[in-house]
């Protein structure tokens, strides 16, 4: 069985479940998903990037999302409907909210598990990528396994 640890800042689309799942072909896949809460610690920079791509009615809602123990409820319903849907796709799934950043511990979930990989799914980051502050950037520098960048489906 392939072990494969999980970031994500909101709930897997279909299309998102099924690139992950079937990226190792027929191999049995174990995730070990970590999901931050989205919140105003990255608001600015979202918003630079929702104007960046053009989706101007994204960056002018982006204060309308979730604060608090608000983003950590939506956060958790998002985990579980994620876990659910790895599940029904043939994977075994289980996971935690990570309310402050996912990266500290990252190297500890990793060993823990024996993980073979990090999969960092997220939508395009193009500006702390540029300065390698997005996730994947920080995790290669953290973790003794291959870390692989994919970009979530955007609405």
């Amino acid at each position: 069985m392939f072990t494969t640890v999980l970031l994500i800042e909101k709930a897997l689309s279909e299309a998102d479940i099924e690139l992950i799942t079937t990226l190792h072909g027929d191999e049995k896949v174990h995730f070990h998903v970590l999901m931050q809460p989205r919140g105003k610690q990255d608001e600015f920079l979202r918003a630079v990037d929702d104007v960046a791509f053009g989706y101007l009615d994204r960056a002018a809602h982006e204060r309308d999302e979730p604060r608090g123990e608000d983003a950590v409820d939506a956060a958790a319903a998002g985990l579980e409907h994620t876990l659910e849907q790895l599940r029904t796709a043939g994977a075994e799934a289980n996971g935690r909210v990570v309310e402050q950043n996912p990266l500290q511990g990252l190297r500890e979930v990793v060993d823990d598990v024996s993980a073979d990989e990090v999969i960092v799914l997220a939508a395009p980051h193009w500006i702390e990528g540029l300065f390698h502050r997005d996730w994947a950037s920080q995790a290669r520098h953290k973790v003794g396994v291959p870390v692989l960048q994919l970009f979530a489906q955007q609405d």
